[in-house]
């Protein structure tokens, strides 16, 4: 039940388990997910050895229940503990529940119902069948090779793979995408005569509620279906793809649907035919209407062979340039998936103002667990803060809808960070990570400090530390504040990347200066930022409504974190903090190395706490991370000190 030996269990140890696993307990209901409930507790008892626990545990499955087809709601009176759900999804995840609340599950306590605020909670897994020659077998992965894919086939033992989807359940993930979104030879196939491997990986995924979801080329008609066109509107294609859906769900009665990424970065779209994104969308929409399956169609849309010479070309803009004026003209089972900053997952941007510009459209946010541009699963960098922050924006203002429930329509989805390490995600730590995103897609305005808390209870168990309390104070200090420290050793105030090209690790703060990418921050002798701003600039600031326009407009109404995404300024500027944008980058950069090794000894003093293999994993990372902060610190410093000829106020040694 939990895997393969030598696998972490992260935050399912068979301690976490105790608690249900020492009581009576009676299931009333049918079906597969039934079936999957039923192991859990046969499990958990199992590996109790004796029922000793007080009271009993009912689950019930009640199709009078109002509890949506995936909540429960979970009674705790004079010594019984019932889970009841209206469907088999919700008495899982009633039970994973009971988990997390360990010991607090058997005391009398309100009734209360627990349903999901967004439906599709996903993981998009950028596995790669073949080994890329640039990007390996994981575009943007750290955590070793894929779950599901290995020597060009399926890996033919999935025990892990029906571990990781227990994993997933646990945390409410209910979707998952098993290949890149940049559809190679090898991945375009898996639609056609390889869907066979893919049902295999679905089935193991489909025994803990997980839909199973396909990247597939816009071009596949071309590719593999020997048609000369891949117009959208064309009668041909349009039957190509009806018959390649029927294909997939006979094999795959519960699939989900598909992922597209189309007219970027080189991947075929349908403006090869003069056909609009929504045209491309609905194509593919269509063919998956009558099964129930669900489109989702990325809006990383930009010029990435852009003249860095050209400032009226914006990347940030280009989002909304090409998707705002489609409102309304996609189908109901097309969603657009839309990155939750303009440019491309960097430590600081603004919220994307597409989230907001399309109310006659179903929006999927688009999170980055896997640490491409934070750490590559080298530092430590708890993503939590950052996406609660996203999730809790209103576009439309104070009095407005946050992202989290604009996102009700499509839901929410993360990059996953997960590959075939032994510790799962690479860095022990990066499982927080993993954790607090099924979290935050079941409930967007969860505290992640809660969050935190709770993931420690599960995944660093009694049996491992004599001193809980000592450990969670450890833990806290380790995490909570790591995405801040993260940003103030690398790019300062939004202005973004400064790292090194292709591989994104470690500086390089004009490493993008002079490319096509569209990634510039502009630092001459005078200043440093781009000018984003409607009177003078690309005017990228006024895609926001009110009043998020007029704040973005001026340095002055900007916030400092964002000054440098919005506007270019002189090194004298002075911030609402009081401290000049130099001076900035100079305490922020020294500070964060100095919190990057404040962090590093407390971890060393919880050496008697913490599993020794898990201790030594994070103990020889952090030593990496001490390493390339420094050289963050002194590159950035010594560039802008260069730069500017403004020498730090505290006399440091810069080089």
């Amino acid at each position: 039940m939990t895997g393969p030996s030598g696998i972490d269990h992260a935050w399912l140890p068979d301690e976490a388990l105790r608690g249900i696993g020492s009581r009576r307990v009676t299931i009333e209901g049918d079906g597969p997910l039934v079936d999957t409930l039923r192991a859990e507790v046969a499990y958990a008892q199992a590996n109790v050895g004796a029922l000793h626990g007080n009271g009993d545990v009912v689950f019930r499955l009640d199709g009078d229940a109002d509890t949506g087809p995936e909540g429960f709601t979970l009674t705790r009176s004079r010594g019984r503990t019932t889970v009841t759900a209206a469907a088999p999804a919700g008495l899982l995840y009633g039970f994973f529940h009971v988990v997390r609340l360990g010991a607090a599950a058997f005391t009398d306590a309100p009734e209360q119902t627990h349903r999901p605020a967004l439906s599709r909670r996903m993981l998009n897994h950028w596995d790669n069948i073949d080994v890329h020659p640039v990007m390996g077998q994981v575009e943007r992965g750290y955590a070793g090779g894929s779950l599901f894919w290995e020597d060009g086939r399926a890996r033919a033992d999935r025990d892990r793979v029906r571990a990781y989807a227990r994993l997933l359940a646990a945390c409410g993930i209910n979707a998952v995408c098993v290949n890149n979104v940049n559809v190679h030879g090898g991945e375009a196939r898996l639609l056609t005569d390889r869907i066979g491997e893919v049902a295999a990986i679905a089935g193991e995924l489909g025994e803990y509620g997980i839909r199973t979801h396909l990247s597939v080329s816009f071009a596949a008609p071309v590719v593999l279906g020997a048609l000369d066109t891949a117009d959208p509107l064309d009668d041909g294609v349009r039957d190509w793809w009806r018959t390649a859906a029927d294909h997939v769900y006979a094999h795959i009665p519960d699939f989900g649907g598909f992922v597209v990424k189309a007219d970027s970065e080189g991947q075929p779209g349908p403006f090869a035919y003069g056909r609009s994104h929504a045209d491309g969308a609905n194509l593919i929409a269509d063919a998956l209407a009558p099964h129930g399956g669900t489109v989702h169609w990325r809006a990383f849309v930009y010029n990435h062979l852009q003249d860095w010479r050209d400032r009226t070309t914006d990347r940030a803009r280009a989002a909304y340039d090409h998707f705002a004026a489609l409102d309304g003209q996609f189908k109901d089972n097309a969603v657009l998936q839309v990155k939750h900053g303009p440019m491309d997952f960097q430590v600081r941007e603004p919220v994307s103002p597409v989230i907001g510009a399309l109310p006659r459209t179903r929006v999927a946010v688009e999170l980055q667990a896997t640490q491409e541009y934070t750490g590559q699963q080298r530092h430590v960098c708890a993503l939590a803060p950052m996406w609660s922050e996203v999730l809790g924006f209103r576009p439309e203002g104070e009095d407005g809808t946050t992202v989290g429930q604009l996102a009700d329509g499509g839901g929410l989805v993360a990059v996953s960070n997960a590959g075939a390490d032994p510790y799962w995600t690479g860095h022990p730590l990066a499982q927080f990570n993993l954790y607090a995103f099924g979290r935050l897609a079941w409930q967007p305005d969860a505290d992640p400090q809660q969050l935190l808390d709770e993931w420690t209870e599960l995944t660093f168990t009694p049996e491992e530390t004599a001193d809980p309390e000592r450990l969670r104070s450890g833990l806290r200090a380790v995490l909570r504040g790591s995405w801040e420290t993260y940003e103030k050793y690398t790019a300062p105030l939004g202005v973004g990347f400064m790292v090194q090209p292709g591989h994104h690790y470690g500086p390089s703060v004009d490493g993008y200066e002079y490319s096509p990418w569209g990634t510039y921050h502009f630092a001459d002798r005078d200043g440093i930022g781009v000018d984003r701003s409607r009177a003078t600039g690309t005017g990228y600031a006024a895609q926001y409504a009110k009043p998020w326009s007029q704040t973005y407009e001026t340095p002055e109404s900007c916030p400092d974190e964002l000054l440098l995404f919005f506007h270019h300024v002189p090194y004298g500027h002075v911030l609402h903090s009081g401290k000049t944008v130099i001076q900035h980058i100079y305490d922020t950069h020294f500070e964060g190395v100095e919190e990057a090794q404040a962090a590093q000894r407390v971890w060393a003093t919880l050496a008697d706490l913490v599993a020794p293999a898990r201790h030594a994993r994070v103990a020889e990372l952090y030593d990496e991370q001490l390493r390339s902060a420094r050289e963050w610190r002194d590159h950035v410093n010594s560039y802008f000190l260069r730069k500017s000829g403004i020498p730090d106020a505290g006399g440091r040694r810069i080089y």
